[in-house]
């Protein structure tokens, strides 16, 4: 993969996001005072209070009044409770594929106008485009990207076992191994959030099974029973079936969060609860609640080559209109420009798929790195499979793949089972 050839991590220090631009940028639009515009987003915590910024941002470019609508997963469902009583949002942050085909089948969507189409053609590559449109008419812009095929390390931890960045997925589990004996566990697993087992699953089954099977089973063309799942169900069960390698032990990770994933990995010095945790580039800002600093506390390694090449797996967050406004319009288009990005980029845990983005605006040199591999890949890219799937199946909490791969994570042994369980779920969601 592209993608990882040039994800070349020096994961060295320095903040060396200096752009020379004290202000966020400044960007003209339209002129809409006395207008209001609402966006649901799903963020929280720190991506809520960063999304918060690039809002405020557009009310000083057009005069409007922008109102942050909270939303929950699944998404879908939440919007159609406001459209039934009409009051849907002008704008909503749709965080997968599969969410934005469901808005535009439910006749929701309205298509890009012609200024967000030319800030869409002008500043993404066609790949990224054409995910945000469904039967070529352009719907959605993709605001925010992650690449989700990292591995993020408490270096005293690595430090004091004498391990290395492992580049295999044999070497990944010496590693761990080395760091357990070290007393340390070597990996924090957030079983309780069942988006980041359908990340492990992918990022295996990609390496392992390559980028053909994988848009086989993304679009179900193959089934879950098929044997390249076994496969990659039976090498992760590796990882899961091993308690001494996770974090609380099998139990322990079902009860863990995503955000405490990664705190528990970056606090306790050189005890930290575990040495390593997986996930994307997003993990930056939850490492910025620790005290941590990114490049010299905590750095970063591509996800190990199980097959012959390291995957390269991203996903993100477009914004798509719900209503046919003004103000809809112009958000969208303020979203496809480069300033809107860079205001994120300067607070971390952001990756933007806009090539137009100034890289000085990423805080550090390991975001910076992770940005421009992403850019550089193009279109050799595989979207999350999960939030290509209907999101009955790959984004719902406790049903569909989350709830199958949460049964497989406390009982890793039954491979068979969790094969069964998740066809029998995509086989529903994919008929509907």
């Amino acid at each position: 993969m592209v993608a990882a050839a040039a994800l070349t991590l020096s994961a060295c220090g320095g903040s060396g996001g200096d752009s020379g631009k004290d202000d966020a940028p400044k960007a003209k639009g339209p002129d809409l005072k006395g207008q209001t515009v609402s966006v649901a987003a799903v963020w929280s915590g720190p991506e809520k209070d960063a999304f918060r910024k690039v809002l405020d941002a557009f009310e000083e470019a057009t005069g409007a009044k922008v109102t942050l609508v909270p939303a929950q997963d699944p998404i879908i469902g939440f919007l159609e409770s406001k459209v039934a009583g009409g009051g849907q949002p002008d704008v909503a942050m749709l965080p997968q594929v599969g969410a934005i085909e469901q808005a535009v089948a439910n006749g929701w969507a309205k298509p890009l106008g012609k200024d967000a189409q030319a800030a869409l053609k002008e500043n993404y590559s066609e790949g990224w485009a054409d995910l945000g449109s469904v039967d070529d008419t352009p719907y959605g812009v993709y605001f925010k990207a992650a690449n989700k095929s990292l591995v993020w390390y408490n270096t005293s931890v690595f430090e004091n076992a004498g391990v290395e960045e492992p580049k295999t997925w044999d070497d990944f589990l010496k590693a761990a191994q080395t760091v357990f004996d070290s007393g340390v566990t070597p990996v924090s697993v957030a079983g309780a959030d069942g988006w980041t087992l359908t990340d492990w699953f992918e990022n295996v089954y990609l390496s392992q099974a390559g980028p053909e099977k994988y848009d086989q089973l993304a679009e179900h063309e193959i089934k879950w029973t098929d044997p390249s799942v076994k496969e990659a169900l039976e090498t992760l069960a590796g990882l899961f079936g091993n308690k001494d390698y996770l974090a609380g032990g099998q139990s322990g990770a079902l009860q863990t969060e995503f955000p405490a994933s990664v705190t528990q990995t970056f606090t306790g010095g050189d005890q930290p609860k575990a040495g390593m945790v997986f996930e994307g580039d997003f993990v930056s800002i939850n490492i910025g609640q620790t005290d941590a600093e990114i490049g010299t506390d905590a750095k970063v390694f591509p996800f190990p080559a199980v097959g012959e090449n390291s995957p390269a797996v991203v996903g993100g967050d477009a914004a798509v209109a719900l209503k046919d406004s003004k103000g809809a319009q112009a958000l969208l288009t303020f979203l496809a420009g480069p300033e809107s990005a860079e205001i994120w980029a300067k607070e971390g845990g952001f990756i933007s798929p806009n090539k137009a983005v100034d890289t000085a605006a990423y805080p550090n040199d390991v975001q910076r790195d992770i940005a421009e591999a992403l850019i550089a890949a193009g279109d050799d890219i595989r979207f999350d499979m999960s939030d290509q799937a209907p999101q009955a199946f790959g984004g719902t909490p406790g049903k569909g793949e989350w709830k199958a791969l949460q049964d497989f994570l406390k009982d890793p042994e039954d491979v068979a089972g969790t094969q069964k369980a998740l066809e029998r779920a995509a086989a529903a969601a994919y008929k509907e």
